[in-house]
């Protein structure tokens, strides 16, 4: 073989290993680009993940309704299927035996005492936590707190000892002639006492929001204490009051433990509804427990109806708008 034919060799097997070498780099590239597709890409593994995220948002919002049921919505709906088994006669007669009719009508009365009392003593709390300037408030607002971590029980212990007959004052109540423990006067007391808070801290938030300048504002143009708080701050913090009214109203409608100790549990003299409930239980009547438990409910749901009633009252309201032209307080101090 010439050195010619060598050379001819040569290159032919040069180029052809050359294209073999372009094939397989095509090749890999074409194995690269269908690689991602056979996988799905980008946007199956978001998708993916978005699917995921939604089963986990379903998936605590069925354990939240089912322990939300669990714990109210199926005790309260057997409550009302027990109350009505046997027809509405029946409970008829249970809500107007004379003893019910009275500790429906009690209940009422110790709410008509304790709310307002709380209520201005709730309003004034808040005005000195919030806008007083003294030592000793942080232990002010602690003290405020104690019936939140105190057992009903033990305040109506304690109060036993304070106004009893062998308590504190007790020598001095009976001279007077004054009964306290085992009537009207101690089973307020020990529903005051248990809801003191609600209206105090539903309206310290408030006062916070609202700051000072409306009332320095008015203080500047000749208006007394009493004027700026009439017709400033509690026009300012009347939905703060009245959500602390709702509640210290149904705290005081369900009050259990410390008026089962001062009252003494008389029948058809110191029996709440709530205690009503209890005895009707304990001597197996009960069609009376259940109908006086139904009353409660609905005097709970009533509570809660008109406090959904009053906030969205207040949302509509044109004094919660700003009129037409009128500048809010925040355009006018910027």
């Amino acid at each position: 073989m010439s050195a010619s034919d060598a050379a001819a060799l040569a290159s032919r097997g040069a180029v052809g290993g050359l294209h073999e070498s372009l094939e397989g780099n095509g090749g890999g590239t074409a194995a690269r680009r269908e690689g991602p597709a056979s996988s799905g890409g980008p946007a199956t593994t978001i998708r993916a993940g978005e699917r995921a995220a939604t089963a986990r948002r379903l998936g605590l919002r069925i354990a939240a309704l089912g322990y939300l049921l669990a714990l109210l919505g199926a005790p309260v709906a057997m409550i009302f299927y027990r109350t009505f088994e046997h027809g509405l006669a029946p409970v008829w007669n249970a809500v107007t035996e004379p003893n019910a009719v009275h500790a429906f009508w009690l209940s009422i009365e110790l709410v008509a005492i304790v709310v307002p009392l709380n209520t201005a003593f709730g309003i004034g709390m808040a005005l000195a936590i919030e806008r007083g300037r003294f030592r000793g408030r942080a232990l002010l607002g602690l003290l405020l707190d104690l019936p939140f971590a105190i057992s009903p029980v033990v305040v109506g212990l304690a109060l036993v000892l304070v106004y009893g007959r062998t308590g504190w004052f007790g020598n001095w109540l009976t001279s007077n002639g004054i009964q306290v423990i085992f009537s009207i006067p101690g089973m307020a007391m020990a529903t005051a006492f248990v809801s003191l808070p609600f209206v105090a801290r539903e309206t310290i938030p408030v006062l916070h929001e609202l700051g000072t300048e409306a009332e320095q504002a008015a203080a500047t143009l000749g208006a007394s204490a009493w004027q700026s708080f009439r017709r400033v701050t509690l026009p300012a913090i009347r939905w703060g009051v009245v959500y602390g009214v709702v509640l210290t109203t149904a705290r005081a409608l369900g009050e259990f433990g410390a008026v089962s100790i001062v009252s003494g549990r008389i029948e058809g003299q110191t029996q709440t509804l709530p205690l009503y409930v209890q005895d009707r239980f304990e001597n197996f009547d009960t069609t009376g427990a259940y109908a006086a438990a139904v009353v409660l409910a609905l005097l709970a749901f009533a509570t809660l109806l008109g406090m959904n009633l009053l906030a969205g009252a207040g949302k509509h309201s044109p004094r919660s708008r700003p009129r037409s032209g009128q500048r809010t307080k925040r355009e006018a101090i910027v």
